[in-house]
């Protein structure tokens, strides 16, 4: 896996990405346009997986930057093929960026309260619950949870010993 910041031109296939069946549930769609905005912005990074071949896997989207809080969140993170560990490895890198790069203190995020798989994940890489953002989200005239969770660099830096 090729972990790498995105250009412009990656911007169609990451629409693409996000709107595939196994993940429109779980992400927001943008359309291409605030993509291309969201990624000239100095608040937000973009970071694309790629195969060997070159075959987009996957995308995620980081922000925060441009606060001085030191808090970047995942707004969002998306693989083509669920399940064949794509997204946890992306994950792991993501982290690592985020506190050994970027020298974040704190790495947060936002998860459907029904996406149990992502959950699973987030908490076997060690981000913690925070509380539940109800009904937070409406979809198709239905509301979803949110559940905040978060990661901060001591808990990482624990990790890695």
């Amino acid at each position: 896996m090729i972990l790498r910041p995105a250009h412009p031109a990656d911007v169609p296939q990451i629409a693409v990405l996000e709107r595939l069946p196994q993940a429109c549930n779980f992400v927001g769609q943008w359309s291409e346009e605030r993509h291309l905005q969201t990624l000239a912005s100095a608040d937000a990074r973009y970071f694309v997986s790629e195969s060997e071949s070159g075959q987009l896997q996957g995308f995620a989207i980081l922000r925060g930057f441009a606060e001085p809080h030191r808090a970047i969140e995942l707004k969002r993170i998306a693989v083509a093929t669920p399940e064949h560990g794509i997204g946890r490895k992306m994950l792991e890198a993501l982290i690592k960026m985020v506190f050994e790069e970027f020298a974040a203190h704190r790495m947060w995020l936002d998860v459907f309260e029904i996406n149990a798989r992502a959950r699973h994940v987030y908490e076997s890489l060690g981000f913690v619950y925070e509380g539940t953002l109800r009904e937070a989200f409406c979809r198709d005239g239905e509301y979803f949870s949110l559940l905040l969770m978060s990661l901060l660099d001591r808990e990482y830096a624990a990790q890695k010993r």
